[in-house]
């Protein structure tokens, strides 16, 4: 890969990786709302894993429109690697600013309503999670936003990482696209 190759990889990657931040902000949005109406849950639930495949449907588009229909399974893979990391890093700083400026409170005060209610006392009594849920309810109480950011920026680079394997690898072409119109 020539060094204007590999500037013109990242600079579609960055363009991408916005997209992915829109598809991933929007299902955090539905996530903060699905905490009290399910709908918007599964929802988010749907976005989250719609991921690989708008990974793979954008690095098909890079594929056809900018490389002619060819694309190495290291050029794809690393395609797909730095559009999470582009993407993530920009959702990390989103959830940074919700959770510095706009949270106050809301997502563990909902989730300790739903965990401290009747019902679901009586659930985690049920499993015998009791001390587990204490804990792990201390644990979100003690962080950070950066925390919470820098925990985000992570996960969204380690499913690059693992996601961008099988992606790359069906989305490669040794195959010249040809135009028929």
């Amino acid at each position: 890969m020539t060094s204007a190759e590999y500037i013109q990889l990242k600079a579609f990657a960055r363009i991408d990786g916005v997209w992915l931040f829109g598809l991933w902000l929007v299902g955090f949005a539905c996530y903060l709302i699905g905490l009290t109406q399910p709908f918007f849950g599964f929802l988010a639930m749907f976005l989250l894993l719609f991921t690989p495949f708008f990974a793979a449907f954008r690095l098909r588009r890079f594929r056809d429109e900018d490389r002619e229909g060819i694309i190495s399974f290291l050029r794809g893979y690393v395609y797909t690697i730095l559009m999470f990391f582009y993407g993530g890093l920009l959702m990390a700083v989103a959830e940074y600013f919700y959770f510095a400026y706009l949270d106050q409170g809301y997502l563990l005060g909902t989730i300790s309503h739903l965990f401290y209610s009747e019902e679901g006392m009586k659930m985690i009594q049920d499993a015998g999670i009791q001390e587990l849920i204490h804990e792990s309810m201390k644990g979100l109480q003690s962080m950070r936003p950066i925390d919470f950011a820098l925990n985000m920026l992570s996960m969204t680079i380690s499913a690059g990482l693992f996601l961008g394997l099988p992606v790359a690898f069906f989305i490669q072409s040794s195959k010249r696209k040809e135009n028929i119109l």
